[in-house]
């Protein structure tokens, strides 16, 4: 039985003007009886956030379709004549390789189009970075790209670029909300496009991309004597990487690049992994497998939209092991740093940006070679605020990184670039191979110069209307109830980005965070330097928890035991939490 609430929705869905196949699956839904799916469906209209949409593929209002497209896009043509009222508004559009991302594309160009916009649509299917690059490229006011990023193939979603390259932040983000929420029907969405208005791009925004791409290289010289020599193994798991990687990698020098060409075929239904997720090792076993039989230098990986990189290198034993974000992150902005250093780069106008979930080791390695690092909440929109923010300064920005594997060097685009983070993660393995070292060697030297940090994360998946209430509750009890010890040491700071709040618990002093909008993001840190966080995900039904342990390394010949001794530890933490 549905309850009235639902009951009535479902009725004036029906009723109203929505396509006939829409319909007819709806009624195929209720007649199913399951009425927690149909409810799962009704019981919101899906959210248009401060990032756009991501959702479940279907029909209902809680649903990714065209109709919740059509009403985000319609609201943001509204807002976009409101703040340019004279002169001639552009927009650009890019798609990833998930089910419906080209039909959902072409919707959006025709609303666009429709309210008198320019559009500028990738002819095919682009990574993310590139759409961001193309807005600064092309002179645009805006752009959309149709994504879910690194979730399942049932999702997918639609993110929104302002002027400057970056997804929409304050005040735009609210504002563009209102005027979607303003939308009372699908009447108001302008679905019948003016072809006029719609222009294809492709290979010249490729190669302005690419030729970017290249002035990022810190040792070129390196690469050009190495690059003949590095073994690469790529894989674009089913998505957009396949378009641009192989090329960028290629322009740098890298001569031997093979790809795994049962994931190089884009497929929305991602036929060859259960996720197309970089972070998770089975998503990159083929990829491990081809290098182990090739006896490869580096494993390079790539989500559908190419914002999120993955990495594997081998030990110290000759086995093949994967970085985690973390790792990542801090490699490439240890390589930058020292190289900038080293070449006299660093005038005192530099800096680098961190997230608040991401290894502190990050703002550690910046302290110690005198280069300012700007914290941020998570996500790579914060990270632009703070680029566009600091360039009217006249500051430069090196690089930034987030735990959950993305990463951004240089300014010229304003979201995490999957495509420029291979070509420098390749950049630095061929610079450790010309001094006789790995990958590996890198990362141990920055544990022992900096101390040894390891990370790890829990993510807990609440679906549906019940999900969401689990999860507020979980974050009031921890508010109510925090620890007062983890891992043996005892809790001496408390950060809360909700109240905007830090509290000293040794001096009983609270302080305000500043520079950081509210979120609902719990930090509990130790007297031993743990620190663990608790966030929901603004994207996912997830709560997400991220646990950071330190020790000093003291040589090479503990790396193994010390890493084993931090993961016990972490591992420890989860139990006494009650997270395993």
């Amino acid at each position: 039985m549905l309850t009235p609430e639902i009951q009535s929705k479902v009725d004036a869905y029906l009723a109203a003007g929505y396509d006939d196949a829409s319909k007819a699956e709806i009624r195929a839904l209720v007649a199913s009886g399951d009425a927690d799916a149909v409810n799962d469906a009704f019981y919101r209209t899906l959210e248009f956030g401060t990032g756009g949409l991501r959702g479940i593929m279907g029909a209902g209002l809680n649903r990714m379709n065209r109709y919740t497209l059509g009403a985000a896009t319609q609201g943001l043509c509204n807002y976009l004549h409101k703040q340019f009222p004279e002169g001639k508004i552009r927009v650009a559009i890019a798609h990833d390789s998930r089910i419906n991302s080209a039909s959902f594309a072409r919707v959006a160009a025709n609303i666009f189009s429709a309210s008198g916009i320019e559009v500028y649509l990738f002819e095919a299917l682009r990574p993310t970075p590139e759409l961001s690059f193309a807005i600064r490229h092309l002179g645009c006011q805006s752009g959309a790209v149709i994504t879910a990023s690194h979730n399942p193939k049932e999702y997918n979603g639609y993110k929104i670029y302002w002027q400057d390259g970056a997804q929409v932040t304050p005040p735009h983000d609210k504002a563009i909300i209102e005027e979607v929420n303003a939308i009372q029907s699908i009447e108001e969405i302008k679905f019948e496009g003016d072809d006029s208005r719609i222009h294809l791009i492709g290979a010249e925004v490729d190669d302005a991309y690419l030729q970017m791409l290249q002035g990022l290289s810190v040792k070129p010289e390196i690469v050009d004597e190495q690059g003949k020599h590095l073994k690469i193994i790529f894989t674009p798991i089913h998505g957009t990487g396949i378009t641009l990687v192989p090329s960028a990698l290629k322009r740098f020098g890298f001569q031997h690049v093979r790809i795994v060409e049962a994931q190089a075929t884009p497929d929305g239904n991602f036929p060859t992994v259960h996720s197309p997720n970089p972070e998770e090792k089975p998503a990159m076993q083929m990829a491990l497998d081809m290098a182990l039989a090739d006896d490869a230098d580096l494993v390079l990986a790539t989500d559908p939209d190419a914002d999120r990189v993955g990495a594997g290198i081998k030990n110290e034993k000759g086995e093949w092991i994967l970085l985690n974000g973390n790792q990542t992150a801090a490699l490439l902005v240890y390589y930058l740093l020292t190289s900038w250093r080293d070449a006299g780069r660093l005038t005192g106008r530099e800096y680098i940006c961190n997230t608040i979930v991401t290894t502190d080791l990050i703002n550690e390695m910046a302290a110690a070679l005198g280069v300012p690092c700007h914290l941020t909440l998570t996500g790579f929109k914060y990270i632009a605020q703070v680029i566009r923010e600091r360039e009217q300064l006249g500051e430069v920005y090196i690089c930034g990184g987030e735990e959950s594997y993305g990463f951004l060097i240089g300014q010229q685009v304003r979201d995490k670039d999957a495509v420029a983070a291979c070509c420098l993660i390749a950049e630095l393995a061929a610079v450790m191979r010309a001094q006789g070292k790995t990958l590996q060697d890198a990362l141990v030297a920055m544990y022992m110069q900096f101390g040894y940090r390891k990370e790890d994360l829990i993510s807990l998946t609440k679906k549906g209307q019940r999900g969401t209430e689990e999860i507020k509750e979980m974050m009031r009890d921890l508010r109510a109830n925090p620890p007062v010890s983890i891992g043996g040491s005892p809790v001496v700071t408390v950060l809360d980005y909700l109240t905007g709040e830090s509290h000293d618990l040794t001096s009983g002093v609270k302080a305000k965070l500043e520079g950081f909008d509210p979120s609902d993001v719990l930090q509990f840190i130790t007297a031993d330097g743990t620190k663990v966080s608790a966030r929901p995900s603004g994207t996912e039904p997830k709560i997400k928890f991220y646990f950071s342990v330190r020790a000093d390394l003291a040589s090479a010949a503990e790396y193994e035991q010390v890493g084993k001794a931090l993961d016990a530890k972490i591992q420890g933490i989860m139990g006494e939490m009650g997270l395993k």
